[in-house]
This record gives C-alpha cells, sequence and structure tokens, in this order.
C-alpha cells in the first residue's frame, strides 16, 4: 500500500477556495507545505544521522546490515514515540521497509544518496514536482542508504585492516638508512672492520663456563636492543657471550655496528650463514635440505587456482616471518655450536629485563628445550596463558590427529622467542630430521593444509615429549598485538613483541615502543643521522 502526504489544499479539494486565492499566495502555500513536509520527516533524517554515527562507532556490534536495521528501527520507534497517522504509516512503513531492505536490487542501494543533503534535496524534488510524498519510496530510499553505508563502513574496516598489514611489513626508512650507514662505514673505517669478538676473547666462544646466548636475525637495529638490554639487565655481564648468527646481505651492517658498539665487558660474536665452516659433510647436507625445502614451498605457495586463497596466500607470504629463512634455521642450533652444550635463543624482537642465569640454570631432565607453555605445564593442572596446540595445528586433518602422534588440540603450545636449549641432549635425538620431514609433507605434499605456514609448527611435532615447561615470568608474549596488564609487564623477566605491531615500527604502542627505544643510546650519531631517536 502505497502513503502519501499531500497539501492542505489537494487534502481539502477545495477547489473553488483555491481560485480565490492569489497565484503569489498559492506558490507561497506550497513552498510552506513543502517545507512543513520536509520538516515533519527531519526527524527520520535525524533517525539516520543518529544511525550512521552508531554504525562508525560501534560497527563491530552490527555482524549483518539487516541486524544493524533491526537496531536502527528500534531507534526509530523511540524517536518517532508521538501520536498522529502519519507518525504512524512512517512506522508502518519502516517495519516494512526493514523486511525488505535485504531484497533491495543492489543497483537501487548504489544509486541511494550519500549525505543528509542529498536526501533532502531529493525529498524536495519530489514535492516540488508531485506536491506529494510517496511515503514506501521515502523509506525504501532510507533503508538502501543505510545499507549503503553499512557496505562502505565494512569496505573501510577492510581496508584498515588491510593497510594495518602493510604497515606491519614494512621496514622503516630509518632503518634503511642505518644499514646503509653501517655498510658505508665498513667499507671507509678500520674500526668497523675489528674482528667481533677481539682475538683475546675469542676463547670464550666455546668455554662452557660461560652464558652463551644465541640470537639469529638479520635485523641490526633490534639485535641491538636484544643485546644491549641483556647486558644491561645481566648481574655479571663479563660472563655474557652473544653469537650473533645473520645473513650474508646482513653480515656487514651487523659486524659494524657491534664493532663500533662494543658491550664490554660482554662479549659478541657476529657470524654470517656463508662464514661457517662444516666439517662434517651430514651438517651442511642438513642445513642446505632445509634451506631448498624453504625456497621451494615459498615459490609453490603462491600456485592456487582459487583467487580467494590466493590473495590470502599473498598476504601471509608478504609477512616477514612466513618464509624467513633464518626463522627455519633455528633447528640448526647443533650444527652451528657443534662445541657448545647449552645455549639460551633469543628472538630479536625481545626485551630482556631481568638476569637470564635463572633460565640458563633451568633444570631440563631429560627435555631438549625449555620454553613458556611447554608439554608439562599442563601436568599441574595449569591453564594455558596463551594458545593450545589445536591453535597452531588443524586437528581435522587425520595426518595430525593421528593416534601414533598422541597430539592433543587442547595441550598447552610452547613458542620460540626465549627458550634454553641442551645441545647435547638434542645432538642424541632425531628432532631436527623429524622437523625436515614434517616440514616437507604440510608444505609440498599436503597443500599447506596441516598448519597456518610458519617456522613453530613442525617443531612443535618435532620436539613433542621433549620440552621443558619453565615460569611464565620468562617469556611474556604477544606485545605486538596488545599492551598488557601494568602489573604483568612488571613482573616478566623478557618481553616479546610477537605480533604485528614491531617497536621499531609506528604502529607499536606507543608506551612499549617508548620503553624498546630506552635501551638505545640517544645520543650516538648513527641513530641519531638516520633518525631512529630524535636529537638531543
Amino acid at each position: 500500500m502505497k502513503v502519501y502526504i499531500t497539501s492542505a489544499a489537494a487534502e481539502a479539494g477545495e477547489a473553488t477556495k483555491a481560485k480565490a486565492v492569489p497565484h503569489q499566495q498559492q506558490q507561497a502555500a506550497r513552498r510552506g507545505c513543502r517545507s512543513a513536509v520536509v520538516t515533519g520527516f527531519l526527524a527520520g533524517v535525524l533517525l539516520f544521522r543518529a544511525a550512521l554515527l552508531a554504525i562508525e562507532a560501534s560497527a563491530s556490534l552490527c555482524p549483518s546490515a539487516t541486524g544493524c536495521l533491526d537496531w536502527r528501527a528500534g531507534l526509530g520507534d523511540w524517536l518517532y514515540g508521538g501520536s498522529g497517522d502519519a507518525m504512524e504509516e512512517f512506522r508502518k512503513e519502516w517495519r516494512r521497509g526493514r523486511r525488505e531492505a535485504s531484497l533491495l536490487d543492489p543497483v537501487v542501494v548504489e544509486a541511494a544518496p550519500d549525505s543528509l543533503d542529498g536526501l533532502m534535496a531529493e525529498m524536495d524534488t519530489m514535492l516540488a514536482s508531485y506536491d506529494r510524498l510517496d511515503m514506501e519510496a521515502v523509506v525504501l530510499k532510507i533503508m538502501a542508504m543505510l545499507l549503503k553505508m553499512d557496505r562502505k563502513v565494512k569496505s573501510s574496516r577492510i581496508r584498515a585492516l588491510f593497510n594495518r598489514h602493510l604497515a606491519s611489513l614494512g621496514v622503516p626508512k630509518s632503518m634503511h638508512c642505518l644499514t646503509l650507514r653501517l655498510a658505508e662505514e665498513f667499507a671507509v673505517n678500520s674500526a668497523a672492520r675489528s674482528p667481533v669478538p677481539l682475538p683475546e676473547h675469542a676463547p670464550r666462544l666455546t668455554d662452557g663456563s660461560y652464558l652463551h646466548v644465541a640470537v639469529v636475525t638479520d635485523n641490526v637495529l633490534a639485535a641491538a636492543v636484544a643485546v644491549a638490554s641483556t647486558v644491561s639487565s645481566s648481574a655479571d655481564p663479563a660472563r655474557l657471550v652473544f653469537h650473533v648468527v645473520t645473513d650474508k646481505k646482513s653480515y656487514v651492517p651487523m659486524h659494524s655496528w657491534f664493532a663500533l658498539h662494543p658491550v664490554s665487558p660482554a662479549v659478541v660474536e657476529v657470524k654470517g650463514l656463508h662464514q661457517f665452516d662444516w666439517h662434517d659433510g651430514g651438517a651442511i647436507a642438513s642445513v642446505m635440505r632445509t634451506i631448498e625445502e624453504v625456497q621451494r614451498s615459498s615459490m609453490e605457495y603462491h600456485q592456487c587456482d582459487r583467487s580467494v586463497v590466493r590473495e590470502y596466500r599473498r598476504l601471509e607470504a608478504s609477512k616477514p616471518s612466513t618464509f624467513s629463512l633464518l626463522n627455519y634455521l633455528k633447528i640448526h642450533l647443533p650444527e652451528f655450536f657443534p662445541e657448545l652444550g647449552r645455549v639460551i635463543l633469543l628472538d630479536d624482537d625481545v626485551v630482556v629485563r631481568e638476569d637470564l642465569s635463572g633460565l640458563w640454570e633451568q633444570a631440563l631432565g631429560e627435555n631438549i628445550i625449555g620454553a613458556v607453555g611447554g608439554d608439562h605445564a599442563g601436568d599441574d593442572g595449569a591453564v594455558c596463558n596463551e594458545k593450545t596446540l589445536g591453535d597452531h595445528l588443524n586437528f581435522t586433518d587425520p595426518e595430525v590427529s593421528a593416534p601414533s602422534l598422541g597430539l592433543q588440540s587442547s595441550r598447552c603450545a610452547w613458542s620460540w622467542g626465549v627458550n634454553i636449549v641442551d645441545l647435547d641432549a638434542w645432538r642424541r635425538t632425531n628432532v631436527t630430521d623429524t622437523y625436515q620431514l614434517w616440514l616437507e609433507k604440510a608444505n609440498r605434499e599436503s597443500g599447506f593444509r596441516l598448519w597456518k605456514v610458519g617456522s613453530l609448527p613442525p617443531a612443535l611435532i618435532a620436539f613433542d615429549g621433549r620440552v621443558q615447561a619453565v615460569e611464565p615470568r620468562w617469556h611474556l608474549r604477544g606485545l605486538g598485538w596488545h599492551a598488557p596488564d601494568a602489573e604483568l609487564l612488571h613482573r616478566s623477566a623478557v618481553l616479546h613483541f610477537s605480533g604485528p605491531r614491531k617497536p621499531w615500527l609506528e604502529v607499536a604502542s606507543p608506551d612499549l615502543r617508548k620503553l624498546w627505544l630506552g635501551h638505545l643510546n640517544g645520543s650516538d650519531s648513527f641513530l641519531q643521522g638516520c633518525g631512529v631517536v630524535e636529537q638531543q
């Protein structure tokens, strides 16, 4: 049923009386009538404006367009709580339009006005042409506007997420600058080429009486903070020996940084993958097997016929950690350090706030690796603070859920970031071979369906039953996703910026980023010149 609002003259049907009114007065009456009708619909427009504000303020509360319309209808009933036949008819049309909104032609939705002024202009045009408003048409037009704005808000949110994702992938100009400056310094300054460590400290590199910390990274700035924060938090810095493992392209700036920024009395070794001299042919063959598998997986991951999956894979593959060769090469720590029996493994995106001696002395029993959330965390009835195995592995696949594996989706999952590793115990097992087999199985043989691509999932299977849980305070992760509780932050020994909002990026939490930058020398000429820190 169509409902119309007409002018007073048309409603009364008093043709004779209308003829007696001068032409100018009739025109004025019509204009007044149009104004009155438009004013009458102003409340509806206010409803529309309020709905738009509500969409922007709480878009996450509206799972669907029709769901939001239901909510707006309730607000409309509140706004139109007055009496009168026109308002009653408007409420009826609104309810009916709400039901029909999902059936609107997309072309109609796209053609709907974009603003309040546009709606008012169309209503005024309708009154000027016909001296009446088609209530059904107006309601459907408002519904189309709401649907159009819903789609725009959802599209904007998707774009915002995508832009945030892109922001987390980029390398800031300041870090590019620092890398180039350090490489230039290596070429022109003999001090930047001096041995790291100095020859007199070389014996410490294989001396088991020292506390050995390994950092596998190609990020100079992150490595600098990880090392500096560990030294500043140590009760006995002279006992610390750092092993920074990097790739060939990052070796020169990494060497230059630590040659020009010694952390005495601690010792730092910088070594590129191209500098390892493995006398054991089996060791280099094993490392090359992992390198080749990661490279093949990176290429095959992008091959997919379905466009939606292809776009998802494109985003996943663009993450720095997805196919980072150095991340996968953590599985070769025994080959990297054949003369060491134990090492603490740190990710580069950490800040150490407490002496690591307590972690170094952690008893591992017969296990290989100590980590927060290890296999034995559930034995004492502990609740997982972070993720479970089911969050990492696809237990709907029979290969993962096979009884022979003995994995349970509800068990607590450990993670890289802060780990104490018994290299001697590792060498007595086939953990590395198991890791490589599952890496090949998941990536090329199963079509990447066993888990979300990354270096941790195959490690969760390979180290299963060989992980010792350590106290949660040794590893507070997830700071790249959200800022933790202040008390939890205060009592944690190592902070891990796992997640997309790395502390060297502008998208990082300002307070956490300030904490991270606090471990860099604000007066350093390299950092000031490249804008890493503000000039003082």
